[in-house]
């Protein structure tokens, strides 16, 4: 098992980065979604996540964009937020410890919880105005 280490710079933002899709890459219910839609732009999309984690932990103002934006069609439902969440959680508990870990967690059940309820509504108003049109 590697050591577990604080989050503290740049270097353990793409460590935890790295590892997590990493894991998401192999995942049964998850890898197919996200190949289909990164497909061959996973350095792009790993140094946006990146600069995402930095702005978010370590309040470098990195990342700029609408997290949301690009999640709003997924094809998703609670079971893929749940599976998220949980190789979430399990990589940052296999290879951190200390506060910037324990907020990584919290902020990344907080913004679970906001896609879920955003992707829901999206899909239920884009089903509502098909049958209503």
């Amino acid at each position: 098992m590697p050591q577990q280490k604080e989050i503290k710079s740049l270097e353990e933002i793409k460590q935890l980065v790295d590892l997590f899709y990493e894991k998401v890459r192999k995942d049964d219910l998850l890898a197919d979604i996200f190949n289909r839609v990164i497909q061959d732009n996973w350095p792009a999309h790993l140094e946006k996540m990146y600069r995402f984690w930095q702005t978010v932990l370590l309040q470098e103002h990195t990342y700029q964009g609408s997290p949301f934006a690009p999640h709003a069609k997924l094809p998703v439902h609670g079971d893929h937020f749940d599976r998220w969440k949980l190789l979430f959680f399990e990589t940052i508990d296999e290879n951190f410890y200390g506060d910037k870990a324990l907020e990584a967690k919290f902020r990344a059940e907080k913004m679970a919880e906001m896609f879920q309820l955003k992707v829901d509504y999206f899909q239920h108003n884009k089903r509502k105005r098909f049958h209503e049109g």
